[in-house]
C-alpha cells in the first residue's frame, strides 16, 4: 500500500469507529436490554477469561502438555487454592507467581 491508500484506510476506519460508537451517545434515551441478554452478559467476562487462560495453561506450541513437569500447572493449582481459601485477587496473583517463578528458574520447567 502506498501512503495515499494508507491514509484513506485510516480515515475510513476512524469514521466507522466514531460512527458505531456514537450511536449510544447520540440517543436521547438509554437503550434497554432484554432480561435474557443481561443474564448472558454477566458470564461474558468469565467466558473470555477462560478462553484466554485455559489454552495458555494446558498447551505449548499448539500441542497439549504431555508431562506433569510444567510449572504452569502447579502455579494454577496453587493460585486456585488460594483464591478458594481467601477470595483475594492480589493474593491469587502473588501465590501463582510465587510458585511459577521458582519452578521455572530453579528446576527449569
Amino acid at each position: 500500500m502506498n501512503t495515499w491508500q494508507t491514509l484513506v484506510a485510516l480515515a475510513g476506519l476512524t469514521a466507522i469507529t466514531v460512527l458505531t460508537r456514537s450511536f449510544f451517545l447520540l440517543s436521547e434515551r438509554e437503550p434497554t436490554l432484554p432480561g435474557w441478554l443481561k443474564r448472558g452478559l454477566r458470564y461474558a467476562p468469565l467466558a473470555a477469561l477462560a478462553a484466554v487462560l485455559v489454552p495458555e495453561v494446558v498447551m505449548t506450541q499448539g500441542q497439549l502438555i504431555g508431562t506433569w513437569a510444567d510449572a504452569r500447572l502447579y502455579a494454577v493449582a496453587a493460585a486456585t487454592a488460594w483464591f478458594l481459601w481467601r477470595r483475594t485477587l492480589l493474593g491469587t496473583i502473588l501465590t501463582g507467581m510465587a510458585v511459577l517463578v521458582p519452578l521455572k528458574l530453579l528446576l527449569g520447567w
